[in-house]
């Protein structure tokens, strides 16, 4: 057991470096890496995501200090995104838990590559007025939805649909999708809490380790330039959805 801790703190640690940089939870690219070391498919699912709530709100305040989180997307994506987690959580248990990580490793591929295709060297979103409500409901719907089925906080999805759907620049959707991820990943929690999916030393364990990281990974992304931590984003995503999908089927 001892040497299992001390893997799921290595992954922590990763995981948090990784959920700074990227402006994500992390507990969707923690759940393969887990599963790779022998943790139970449905604890690797719920695990993480408790765990990545404090190091997400460290990462997220320091995009807040700068202006770099929007105050509109981010209440608009909470009304929506809170009762679809909730569904999508209690709608969990029908679903096969291996099935939900070989999803969560297929949406990861590919939004690396869509990221990869379409990034924008600019700072500044692509849209000159506010972002259409309607549109920030819809991508808060849609992640939230596969937040609480994939026992995730929904960053891996919230900041590139920001980028593509809603145009905003890669910074303000980095920090706002970290608020956003922090607040969608307290009701899934509750849920798989009561649905008996947790294993609270693998939660500590874990969490012990990703709250420093996360803080370093976003002020190193926040120093970055902006289309070059875009094409990097875009690359991690492919390149680690690809590897999990590889390493599923041999």
């Amino acid at each position: 057991m001892t040497s299992h801790l001390l893997v799921i703190m290595a992954v922590g640690a990763g995981i948090g470096f990784l959920g700074g940089l990227l402006g994500k939870g992390g507990s969707a690219l923690a759940t393969p890496l887990l599963v790779a070391f022998g943790i139970p498919p449905v604890v690797a699912l719920a695990a993480p995501l408790p765990a990545t709530v404090p190091g997400t709100l460290v990462a997220a305040d320091s995009y807040r200090r700068l202006g770099l989180i929007d105050r509109d997307v981010l209440l608009w994506s909470l009304v929506a995104g809170v009762p679809a987690t909730i569904v999508g959580a209690i709608g969990s248990k029908f679903v096969d838990a291996q099935a939900l990580i070989l999803v969560t490793d297929a949406v990861i591929a590919v939004l690396g590559v869509r990221m990869l295709l379409t990034t924008r060297h600019a700072e500044a979103p692509a849209s000159d007025g506010p972002v259409d409500r309607r549109l920030i409901i819809g991508v808060a719907l849609v992640t939230g939805l596969a937040a609480g089925l994939l026992a995730n906080s929904g960053g891996f999805l919230l900041a590139p649909l920001f980028i593509a759907v809603l145009g905003m620049a890669i910074k303000p959707a980095l920090g706002t999708s970290l608020a956003v991820a922090a607040v969608l990943a307290v009701p899934g929690t509750l849920v798989h809490l009561v649905l008996g999916h947790l294993d609270l030393m693998v939660v500590a364990a874990f969490a012990l380790t990703s709250v420093p990281l996360s803080r370093l990974g976003a002020k190193i992304a926040l120093r970055s330039d902006p289309a070059r931590l875009e094409r990097g984003y875009g690359a991690v995503l492919a390149l680690l959805g690809t590897g999990f999908l590889v390493t599923a089927f041999i």
